[in-house]
């Protein structure tokens, strides 16, 4: 009991002190050594170099260029006066008053159309800034906003999205990414109207108390209504980003010979691996080297740079350090009896069983993707074998798994959140209530309806 309980502890003092505003650069290491420390007879020097900096490490080095090119766009979309024009064309279509809506909309789009949170996260921040400037809505609420959008519907429910959240489960299941369309389409309905309405809610509350956008230091650059560029130029760079995205994994890598990458000098990999990041890279370039041509007069390109690159830092050290703590945590020996006690819950019905091991695993690690991985690495022939013997659709066992991955994901040290309130300048204690609410109260529900349709009606 007591390895148990020295996780448990680590996880308490990461989740209260980072709600508290404490750095996670801070946190996230003092919290794994505090974990170590607990369980006698484990070194914390070696795991504090070996493990943790290795693993930190390792997400640096993966996605680093992503953060640094993401921060650079999202710089350049600033400064062109690009995320100006579009939240300018936005307002004045669905009113100024919908700021969060719009916010939501313009998240989901992207992220359906297969860009990346992270470089979501940055291109939709300058935009939800102007927006919810010109509406007077707190600046508090943008995480939430960009969370609906980015975190929820678009990640596990909607049919066909290419989140990788959406995808690890037809590995198991023989399915594809449009699995049980109907429960997806119900699942990310409740997803998207309730956490809308919730968010609503919030600016409500803070616009008959009087609160309006803030004070706040955004850098955010002021350009005249005049010298905007129009809608369609403006949104153009990111149309070339979700294109290049979706040619280069479907079209252009495919026909690649890339076997030198199963050369010892390149990690002995494989194209399915590096795709969807090498994919990344390239749309975000490309839309870059548009804007530094057909905007280069709006452009004060040396400060973008710099400040791109200043900005991508804090992001991408928060992430890596609580993936370093999720490792930490993962080799401890306490984990291991976690791991094999959620396995033993998997003794009744595949969709309850899986859904719980799913959703716990993803508390533990901080993470959807993560908690979705090691669950059906565990457990996800087994699943299938009992849902076949059940006579349940492999359909619908993909869609609600998928979906429980979002549900007890979004603690304080999910490493997707911290990037998300650094990148808007926000903490925990700013933000994360109604994080909380959208990305895991809401889910969770969602989750448990789902299901409910399912034994009711079966898949559709």
């Amino acid at each position: 009991m007591w390895e148990i309980g020295s996780i448990i502890f680590s996880m308490v003092i990461l989740v209260l002190l980072a709600y508290r505003g404490f750095s996670v650069l801070v946190l996230a290491p003092a919290a794994a050594m505090i974990a170590v420390l607990c369980n006698i007879g484990e070194s914390p020097l070696g795991y504090y170099t070996q493990i943790f900096m290795v693993k930190l490490g390792d997400f640096t080095i993966a996605y680093f260029p992503l953060f640094l090119l993401s921060a650079i766009f999202g710089k350049l979309m600033e400064s062109s006066g690009s995320a100006k024009s579009i939240a300018n064309y936005v307002s004045e279509k669905i009113g100024a008053k919908n700021a969060i809506l719009a916010v939501v909309l313009s998240c989901s789009l992207l992220t359906y159309g297969g860009v990346s949170l992270f470089v979501v996260a940055f291109a939709v921040y300058p935009i939800a800034v102007e927006l919810f400037r010109k509406s007077d809505t707190p600046k508090r609420l943008i995480p939430g906003s960009i969370a609906i959008g980015s975190f929820t519907f678009t990640m596990v429910a909607l049919p066909g999205t290419p989140a990788i959240q959406n995808a690890i489960p037809a590995q198991y299941f023989g399915t594809n990414t449009f699995a049980a369309p109907g429960l997806g389409i119900v699942a990310s309905a409740l997803l998207f109207f309730l956490g809308i309405a919730w968010m609503n809610r919030q600016q409500k509350i803070a616009s008959s108390g009087g609160e309006g956008y803030g004070n706040h230091n955004d850098k955010i650059v002021a350009i005249a209504e005049n010298q905007l560029p129009n809608f369609w130029e403006a949104v153009t760079p990111i149309i070339i980003v979700v294109l290049m995205n979706y040619v280069c994994v479907k079209h252009i890598f495919p026909q690649l010979d890339t076997s030198y990458l199963q050369q010892e000098k390149y990690g002995s990999t494989d194209i399915k691996t590096v795709a969807s990041n090498w994919a990344v890279i390239v749309a975000v370039f490309s839309a870059l080297v548009f804007l530094l041509g057909y905007h280069r007069k709006r452009i004060n390109l040396i400060p973008c740079l710099n400040m791109g690159a200043a900005d991508s830092l804090s992001p991408i050290f928060n992430t890596a350090s609580v993936v370093g703590y999720g490792a930490v945590i993962n080799c401890l020996p306490g984990f291991t009896i976690i791991k094999n006690w959620i396995l033993s819950l998997s003794a009744g019905n595949p969709i309850i069983s899986g859904s719980i091991v799913t959703g716990m695993l993803s508390a533990v690690t901080g993470s959807a993707s993560g908690g979705l991985s090691i669950s059906l690495q565990m457990m996800g022939t087994k699943l299938l074998e009992m849902s076949q013997q059940a006579h349940i659709n492999p359909e619908a066992l993909h869609r609600i798994i998928a979906l429980s991955c979002s549900t007890l994901h979004a603690l304080p040290h999910n490493g997707a959140l911290i990037t998300l309130l650094a990148i808007c300048g926000l903490t925990h204690k700013d933000s994360y209530k109604d994080i909380f609410v959208v990305c895991l109260l809401i889910p969770l529900a969602t989750t448990i309806a789902t299901i409910l349709i399912y034994n009711t009606c079966g898949s559709f």
